[in-house]
């Protein structure tokens, strides 16, 4: 399981994989890993869009009205991801585990927010509780085929900034930001991961 850390800053961090000096071996994996993580990758690219809109919608005005400005995510950290579908299949593996350590992170602060500000918005808590649990699922995942192929049991990670202590629009821009570069980068990562899990 990842060593998660919301800071109030971007900040490094070192996610352990699994405990101890080494990975455990293929005990860790399903038999089914490979499938299961193709199929997860999938369904966060196809649900991406739709819980962005739904995000919009329940922020209210201005979000609704002026999204291309105020969700702009040209501000905000989101890690790289610079490989692409002839990169090496382990520096996929690696981009992607950190892009999900990140992604979930970010969903934690944005549902605690969300928790806040629409207790109500019952449909937007499911659809953030459902992509945090396939987020962490996959991230399980990612962690048994780096240690189980490549015996890497300990990844760099940056995690984004936590939106404690900031204002109502902060904290809703905040997450309209994320999302909106979230369905950008899934899609990216659907493109390129997908083939490197195909069966052969």
């Amino acid at each position: 399981m990842a060593l998660l850390l919301l800071q109030r800053r971007p900040v490094a961090g070192r996610a352990l994989l699994v405990t101890g000096s080494g990975c455990p071996g293929h005990s860790l994996c399903r038999s089914n890993v490979q499938e299961q993580t193709r199929r997860q990758v999938a369904l966060l690219n196809a649900t991406a869009q739709d819980l962005f809109s739904l995000y919009l919608k329940c922020q209210g005005e201005p979000f609704s009205s002026d999204t291309d400005r105020l969700c702009n995510p040209s501000g905000i950290f989101f890690p790289a991801f610079r490989v692409n579908r002839t990169s090496e299949r382990k520096e996929v593996m690696v981009a992607m585990y950190k892009l999900f350590a990140f992604l979930n992170a970010s969903l934690g602060n944005i549902t605690r927010d969300q928790e806040e500000l629409n207790p109500t918005a019952k449909e937007l808590l499911d659809r953030l509780h459902n992509t945090t649990k396939t987020t962490r699922g996959l991230i399980s995942n990612l962690t048994c085929l780096l240690c189980k192929n490549y015996n890497i049991f300990q990844v760099d990670v940056t995690y984004g900034e936590s939106s404690k202590g900031k204002s109502t629009f902060k904290k809703k821009q905040q997450g309209c930001q994320v999302l909106r570069k979230y369905v950008q980068v899934i899609a990216q990562a659907a493109r390129v991961l997908l083939p490197h899990l195909s069966p052969p």
